[in-house]
């Protein structure tokens, strides 16, 4: 072995690889980036007009739900995935999204499947309104199985400091709404292949079926008044992740008789898992809350049509979060 491509790193694979995708990549640029494709770096320009702007950064993964996609082929609304996971944490804190940055790890290059992933990417932050600044892609033979993908990404938002959402402004007799997801998103993948095996395969379409991206609906309600905190429903349900948005001393009762969770559900319930263990691990069809002033719910509504918005609940002393 004399060679990095005898070691298992394809160099001239690599290049091409980066040639392919800078097309989708510089299609989510607008007016305010700074750098060059395929630069060591790149940036974004703070938008005019905050008076005291503050920069947020999150952090997250695709996860085991790309074993379902490495199985079957289905890359396509893997980007959407990802994306999602970020921005949708910085929208529960008020952020608007300004920038994306990913990270690919792959065990050997294959370029039709590594360009279908960057373009779901390049079409998410397209929907989310943020301009993918660049990335990773890193091959490691030897470390992973050859068809392996691992798949992370960053975003970076920014809010006045004045506007952040968060436990302070929440109040008891606030009104939770609830923004519907059609799917599991991108968690609790390990309790579905576990309790599916094989059979993952046979419903790939349905269990792989893109995340929604909530943030720009998210923000155009903040922007409009009247809400007080925001909560990203993802592992660890709804309780969980509420409870995040809630100060000390403040719980709510929740009404799961409001909605109904999509069939897809069902997949999983139907093979033994518990009603509890279900709201414990997925969104279970409710994948943003938003804790608003009770006087403002019905103008908030109109905001939040495209997601099929749901009054789940109220705001109420007492430090439990209650499912009914």
């Amino acid at each position: 072995m004399t060679s990095y491509r005898d070691a298992g790193v394809d160099l001239e694979a690599a290049r091409h690889h980066v040639s392919a995708i800078s097309e989708a990549v510089t299609a989510t640029w607008k007016n305010g980036v700074v750098g060059m494709f395929g630069g060591f770096a790149a940036g974004i320009e703070i938008p005019a007009g905050l008076r005291m702007p503050v920069l947020m950064m999150t952090t997250d993964g695709v996860g085991t739900k790309l074993e379902i996609a490495r199985r079957t082929g289905l890359w396509n609304g893997v980007g959407f995935d990802l994306v999602a996971m970020c921005v949708d944490d910085l929208a529960a804190v008020g952020a608007k999204p300004l920038a994306f940055v990913d990270y690919m790890a792959v065990g050997s290059l294959d370029p039709k499947r590594e360009s279908t992933i960057v373009q779901s990417i390049s079409r998410a932050c397209i929907a989310a309104g943020c301009a993918l600044l660049g990335g990773e892609t890193a091959e490691h033979p030897g470390v992973m199985a050859d068809d392996a993908v691992d798949l992370a990404g960053a975003a970076l938002g920014v809010v006045e400091k004045a506007g952040q959402l968060g436990p302070h402004l929440v109040r008891a007799g606030d009104v939770i709404i609830g923004l519907r997801s059609p799917n599991l998103r991108s968690n609790g993948f390990s309790l579905v292949r576990a309790v599916m095996g094989d059979e993952v395969e046979n419903h790939a379409e349905a269990l792989l079926e893109p995340s929604v991206i909530y943030s720009t609906s998210v923000l155009s309600a903040v922007d409009s008044g009247g809400v007080h905190a925001g909560a990203h429903i993802t592992g660890g349900g709804i309780v969980e992740n509420l409870r995040r948005a809630l100060p000390a001393g403040l719980g709510a009762d929740i009404d799961t008789s409001t909605w109904e969770p999509p069939s897809v559900f069902g997949l999983v319930s139907d093979r033994g898992v518990s009603r509890d263990e279900m709201f414990q691990t997925f969104n279970m069809g409710i994948g943003f809350c938003l804790v608003v002033d009770q006087v403002e719910v019905d103008r908030l509504m109109e905001h939040l049509e495209l997601h099929n918005p749901v009054v789940l609940g109220a705001v109420r002393a007492g430090e439990t979060i209650t499912l009914r």
